[in-house]
């Protein structure tokens, strides 16, 4: 297999690179606060039926403000990071082969051996290669020819590293 393509010098490129890699990461937040708004709402709720419930009910106000703003956190960090990644918009290329996937951006490389994938994730543009427990690149599917993605996709599936959502 050898596959290459180039990545234009697009301003929202990086940005969408950015928002993915950090979605990952950042899910937990999301789940965090649903759980910790829900039992503030649930818990403000009972404490008002109660005599001692004047007593916590700042606990579970503060429990659902602390909930809706760590729901917040995700999008606010994927936004900022859209905004400061647009001036690295800079062309790139990929080179994929059975060893390895480099990657040039700009005047700067690397690559990745595909030995040292634990998995790919599967999302709607991107494959996010994981080296350990970690985000290490994307691979972006809407640059690849058709014949090209259902290649990659067929070889990492048949190493076992493709992990849909």
């Amino acid at each position: 297999m050898h596959i290459r393509f180039d990545v234009p010098a697009d301003p929202a490129y990086p940005g969408r690179v950015a928002a993915a890699l950090s979605s990952v990461r950042l899910r937990k937040y999301g789940y965090i606060g649903a759980v910790l708004a829900a039992v503030g709402a649930i818990g403000f709720a009972v404490s008002r039926g109660f005599g001692w419930g004047d007593r916590i009910s700042p606990l579970c106000l503060a429990m659902v403000v602390g909930g809706l703003l760590s729901m917040l956190y995700s999008p606010w960090v994927r936004l900022r990071a859209r905004r400061r990644s647009s001036r690295y918009a800079v062309e790139g290329a990929y080179d994929i082969t059975d060893d390895n996937i480099m990657m040039r951006s700009g005047s700067e490389s690397g690559g990745i051996a595909w030995d040292g994938v634990a998995q790919v994730r599967d999302t709607p543009e991107f494959w996010i290669v994981y080296v350990g427990r970690m985000p290490a690149t994307v691979i972006p599917r809407r640059l690849m020819s058709a014949e090209d993605a259902e290649t990659l996709r067929a070889y990492m599936a048949k190493r076992g590293l493709l992990q849909h959502r």
